[in-house]
C-alpha cells in the first residue's frame, strides 16, 4: 500500500534534489499553482484566495526561494538601481553623502553603485559609460568636473542629479549649496571676534565651491573695510596634508595674523598640527575656522568652529530628487543655507 506524502514533504523533496539554484518555476510546481500566479504575487499585482497565498508562501519558505530583484526590474525595464559618481570613497564629506543616499534609495527597493572620479573629467566619463553598462536607471553626480555640457547630453538618455552646481535641462536636476554665503559668515566670524589679520587657506581653484568660499571671505573683508592681503591667501588641497603645508608657507613667510579660516575641515586639521608644531596654541595664538561641519570636527582638540554643510542631507536629498524624476515629477528639494557653528577654537582677540 503507497503511503501519502506529508504537508511540505514535496517541496523539501524538490529543494534536496535541486542542483542549483531555487527558480520560481520550482516555487510555482511545489505550490500547484501557476508560474504567473507566483509572478505576480512577488510583484504585487495578484488578487488569490488565502489558500493559494498561503500554498506560495510555504513553498517559497521550504525551498529558500530568494526573488532577485535585478530580474524583477528588468522585467518591468528597470534594473533597480542608481549609479553614484563621488570623487573619493574615502572622503569622510563624501562618505556621509553616500550614506545618505543609502538610506533615501534603500526603503525604495534600488540598490546603489558608487563608483570614483578621482576629480578627473576624463575619470568621470569612464565612470558615466561603466555605469551605462551596467544599466542603472539613473546617475547622481556628486560634484566632479565633467562640463555642463556632458550632464546634459548624459540626461538625455537617463536621469541625472548633479550636486555642486546651479544647472537645468531636460532629466537633469541640480542641488548646489550656497558656499559664497558660508565663506561670508566664516569670515564675519572671525572679524566679529576682532581679527584683522586673517589667513585664508583656500581649496583647489577648479573647484566652484572652492572660488565660492574665496570670494565669500573677500566680500567680508571689503564690507568690513580691510583691504584683501593677497600675501594671506594661501592654496590648499582639501586634504589634511595641504593644511599642514600651508601654516608653514605662511610662517615661512613671516605674514602676521591672528586667525585662519580654512576652505574646509580636513585642511583646518592639518593646519592646527602645523600651528602646534610651531609652539602656536589654538585659539589663545591663532583662532581657526573650517567648513563642512564633519561629524569628527567636534571631537577636534579644540573642537573646531566651523561651517555647518549637510553632507549626510545632501546625500537624502540628491536620491530623493533621482526618485522623483523615475516618477516622471519635477523634483522639489533644497539645501538648507550655510550656518555658523562656533566652538572653541576660535575666540576673541586679546587686545
Amino acid at each position: 500500500m503507497k503511503s501519502k506524502s506529508r504537508p511540505g514533504e514535496g517541496a523539501r523533496t524538490s529543494r534536496a534534489k535541486a542542483q542549483g539554484p531555487v527558480t520560481i518555476e520550482m516555487v510555482a510546481q511545489a505550490a500547484g499553482v501557476s508560474l504567473s500566479t507566483v509572478s505576480r504575487i512577488l510583484n504585487g499585482t495578484a488578487v488569490v484566495s488565502e489558500l493559494k497565498r498561503q500554498a506560495i508562501d510555504k513553498a517559497i519558505a521550504e525551498l529558500g526561494f530568494v526573488p532577485n530583484p535585478v530580474a524583477r526590474g528588468l522585467a518591468g525595464g528597470r534594473t533597480l538601481s542608481i549609479g553614484v559618481i563621488t570623487q573619493a570613497i574615502d572622503s569622510p564629506f563624501y562618505g556621509a553623502a553616500l550614506r545618505g543616499i543609502e538610506d533615501e534609495l534603500d526603503p525604495a527597493g534600488y540598490n546603489s553603485l558608487f563608483v570614483s572620479g578621482h576629480w578627473s573629467p576624463q575619470a568621470e566619463a569612464r565612470c558615466i559609460d561603466l555605469l551605462r553598462a551596467r544599466r542603472v536607471d539613473g546617475i547622481i553626480v556628486l560634484t566632479g568636473r565633467l562640463t555642463d555640457q556632458a550632464l546634459k547630453v548624459c540626461a538625455k538618455s537617463q536621469p541625472v542629479v548633479v550636486t555642486g552646481r546651479t544647472l537645468k535641462a531636460p532629466g537633469l536636476f541640480s542641488l548646489n549649496f550656497d558656499n559664497f554665503e558660508g565663506g561670508r559668515l566664516a569670515t564675519q566670524h572671525l572679524l566679529d571676534l576682532g581679527h584683522r589679520r586673517i589667513a585664508f587657506i583656500a581649496g583647489d581653484a577648479e573647484h566652484p565651491d572652492a572660488n565660492e568660499r574665496l570670494r565669500g571671505y573677500r566680500a567680508a573683508l571689503e564690507a568690513a573695510g580691510i583691504a584683501v592681503d593677497p600675501a594671506l591667501v594661501v592654496p590648499g588641497q582639501y586634504h589634511e596634508v595641504s593644511g599642514l603645508m600651508a601654516v608653514d608657507r605662511l610662517l615661512e613667510s613671516r605674514q602676521q595674523f591672528t586667525a585662519i579660516f580654512a576652505c574646509n575641515d580636513q585642511m583646518a586639521v592639518g593646519a592646527a598640527l602645523g600651528l602646534h608644531r610651531r609652539s602656536l596654541r589654538v585659539p589663545d595664538d591663532v583662532s581657526l575656522v573650517g567648513f563642512d561641519d564633519l561629524s569628527t570636527s567636534m571631537y577636534a582638540f579644540p573642537p573646531l568652529s566651523t561651517i555647518h554643510q549637510p553632507a549626510y542631507e545632501l546625500g537624502r536629498l540628491a536620491a530623493s530628487a533621482m526618485l522623483q524624476l523615475l516618477a516622471g515629477k519635477q523634483p522639489v528639494a533644497e539645501l538648507p543655507a550655510p550656518r555658523l557653528i562656533a566652538r572653541e577654537s576660535s575666540r576673541r582677540l586679546r587686545g
